[in-house]
């Protein structure tokens, strides 16, 4: 029953119909909009938390100082050193542990309650989407980058902190879009086949519903991969996300536009790597909404 559409659906879109008739690995060849920017995903993903072992990259802090800004192709340091000596290569690549770690995080934590809550405003209606939609219009109302800033810096700089403030807001978000998916199923024949047929509530929620709106959630959540990463850089740059010295994309361009007009590949690495990271999960997001939305 809780299949991706419907028999409806299917029967007026036969673009559908061609493309179920084919097995299941088959459907995704050839939508290179989707696999380039998911294998570059997978590249640095892959790069910064399996990297700096397999490379024996030195520790990201700890350098000596006697070896500063040496340049990029030096020996045993292939992007160069920063003003402390340490490997650039090495931060890079724990910086961006750091960012697709608390990216991930807050959108989970997001997708799990904001999910939960939206579907469940969704389908039991009444009362209750009154209050959940009332309370999530409030956050939604507040400015939230601001907000954002004042939660970070009443908590303090630290990951923990700043996976914090950035959930709090991603919850409101996800919950709309899975209340609005879940709207739209509630009218079609197999929801009203399931509660006929006395299905409990938590089942429909869980065993039907949830199957359904996933492809929007994932969608939205490769899109909020992206805005996590430049709300943490943004952070991090003003300091008030991973603290120093401990590496972050964010703090790496604040640390090396201080010395800018000399060094300037200091603030190009992380900035690389920053828009390399956001395009690619924003493209993949694109593409899976435009693969999904045509099925």
């Amino acid at each position: 029953m809780a299949l991706a559409e419907t028999p409806l659906q299917v029967a007026d879109n036969p673009a559908a119909d061609q493309d179920d008739a084919v097995p299941g690995s088959r459907r995704w060849r050839g939508h290179w909009g989707i696999w380039l920017p998911g294998g570059a995903i997978v590249l640095i993903v892959g790069a910064c938390f399996l990297g700096p072992a397999l490379f024996g990259l030195p520790k990201p802090v700890g350098g000596n100082v006697l070896e500063s800004y040496l340049p990029a192709g030096s020996p045993g340091h292939l992007l160069g050193t920063d003003p402390n000596g340490n490997d650039i290569l090495s931060r890079l690549l724990h910086g961006g542990r750091a960012s697709l770690f608390i990216a991930a995080t807050v959108n989970i934590v997001g997708l799990v309650v904001g999910g939960t809550l939206g579907a469940l405003s969704g389908y039991v209606g009444g009362a209750v989407d009154t209050v959940i939609m009332r309370v999530l219009d409030v956050l939604i109302a507040f400015p939230s980058l601001v907000l954002t800033l004042a939660v970070a810096q009443a908590l303090g700089p630290s990951i923990r902190n700043t996976i914090l403030a950035l959930a709090f807001f991603s919850i409101p978000a996800v919950a709309r879009v899975a209340r609005s998916a879940v709207l739209r199923l509630r009218g079609q024949p197999f929801m009203a086949a399931a509660e006929l047929c006395g299905t409990p509530a938590w089942r429909v929620l869980f065993k039907h519903l949830a199957p359904n709106i996933a492809p929007q959630l994932i969608t939205f959540a490769m899109l909020g991969m992206g805005i996590v990463i430049i709300i943490e850089g943004a952070l991090s740059f003003l300091g008030l996300g991973i603290p120093a010295p401990a590496p972050s994309w964010g703090n790496m361009v604040a640390d090396g536009q201080l010395s800018l007009s000399a060094t300037p590949m200091l603030v190009v690495w992380p900035s690389l790597a920053l828009l390399l990271t956001v395009l690619s999960f924003n493209l993949l997001g694109e593409n899976l909404r435009s693969r999904w939305s045509g099925r």
